[in-house]
């Protein structure tokens, strides 16, 4: 079938609409009309070629929530009608990791990662979907493992963010970190991913709830969502304000820009003997975090998270209950909502730091 998406062709340059080929649903797989989606900074790094995995030209979008308008042959667990996010990790639910509890690192998607599969193409030409995804698109098809089926009363501009920066913040706090009542956190970075750490925080208990950033506005707009102190590095030392606010240090650091200097401070600000630094953000390609090992002999730890430890199908979607239940914040996350005609704006937004999370929509042309 044909359907518009907006299409990147090469490192730096703008996104312009372009009318692709998209193969129907074949066994297991999946047709989804995307009806919002949100842009992350990864997908920027994407775009800028700074953190650029995936071959141009690319779709990029990996925040996605739509409805199914189709399904193919052996598709038990979602049908025709049913609002959905498209995961960029699915969820087998056979394989070792599923089944360990431990993970959603799936074997499947671990398998495919270097080469994802598209469905896209271009004047029979190859056309990337970013995490599998591309939802930059009017439609897309994912394999049945790769669709979670939401509740339908969460407004689709707002579910879309479950679909990344929710699960990436949220998870990060409570399935990574494994955040306690009356810890201190700190956040390096208070965009889309370090405001829903900030959240997962919160709902974990935590008694202080530091955040950092070199935008002044982002104070205010953490509050909303459960920052209690506020470090402007550009006038304070981040660590040396830390470890004073903390009495020591922060039991958890959780850096979410992707800049190596800024991990390296996330650690440095966690509490000797137990502190934890959990790695969230994407750095620029070949970018690397140097430890002194003696540091780690001293009781602290460094984590990485892929999409917060969620599992996308059997955790994912109870994070709108918790929106439905008054205990997720994701009316004031969402700042813009723009037709994707504005997509190239709306990155441009983010990039400035005037905007949390922008959401964009074929729907809202």
């Amino acid at each position: 079938m044909k359907v518009q998406a907006m299409v990147c062709h090469a490192p730096g340059a703008p996104l312009v609409r372009e009318e692709l080929d998209l193969a129907p649903p074949g066994e297991g797989e999946v047709l989804i009309e995307i009806m919002a989606s949100g842009l992350c900074h990864t997908d920027l790094s994407q775009l800028d070629g700074k953190a650029a995995p995936y071959p141009f030209p690319v779709v990029v979008g990996h925040e996605g929530a739509g409805i199914v308008r189709a399904v193919g042959v052996n598709v038990a667990s979602v049908a025709v009608g049913d609002h959905v996010i498209a995961l960029a990790i699915g969820e087998c639910g056979a394989c070792a990791n599923c089944l360990s509890g431990k993970t959603n690192l799936c074997e499947v998607f671990l398998g495919e990662i270097a080469t994802q599969p598209t469905r896209f193409s271009l004047n029979g030409r190859p056309v990337s979907a970013y995490s599998g995804v591309g939802s930059l698109a009017q439609f897309v098809v994912m394999h049945e493992r790769n669709v979670a089926p939401i509740r339908a009363d969460v407004p689709l501009h707002l579910a879309c963010t479950a679909g990344c920066c929710v699960a990436t913040g949220v998870g990060a706090a409570l399935h990574t970190a494994h955040v306690h009542a009356g810890a201190n956190v700190a956040v390096f970075g208070l965009g889309g991913i370090g405001l829903n750490v900030v959240q997962g925080a919160r709902l974990a208990g935590a008694r202080t709830i530091i955040g950092i950033d070199l935008n002044p506005d982002r104070e205010a707009q953490g509050k909303r969502f459960g920052l209690t102190h506020f470090i402007d590095p550009t006038s304070t030392d981040p660590v040396a304000a830390i470890r004073a606010i903390t009495g020591g240090g922060a039991d958890f650091a959780f850096e979410c820009v992707g800049k190596a200097t800024l991990m390296r401070q996330a650690f440095e600000s966690t509490r000797i003997g137990w502190g934890c630094c959990v790695v969230l953000g994407v750095p620029a390609d070949g970018e690397t975090m140097q430890i002194v090992p003696f540091d780690l002999q001293l009781g602290r730890t460094v984590k990485g998270s892929f999409m917060g430890n969620v599992r996308g199908r059997s955790q994912l979607p109870a994070l709108l209950d918790h929106y439905a239940e008054g205990a997720l914040n994701l009316d004031d996350l969402v700042t813009h909502r723009l037709p994707m005609a504005r997509v190239n704006e709306g990155f441009a937004l983010m990039k400035s730091g005037d905007a949390l999370r922008v959401v964009v929509s074929f729907s809202e042309e």
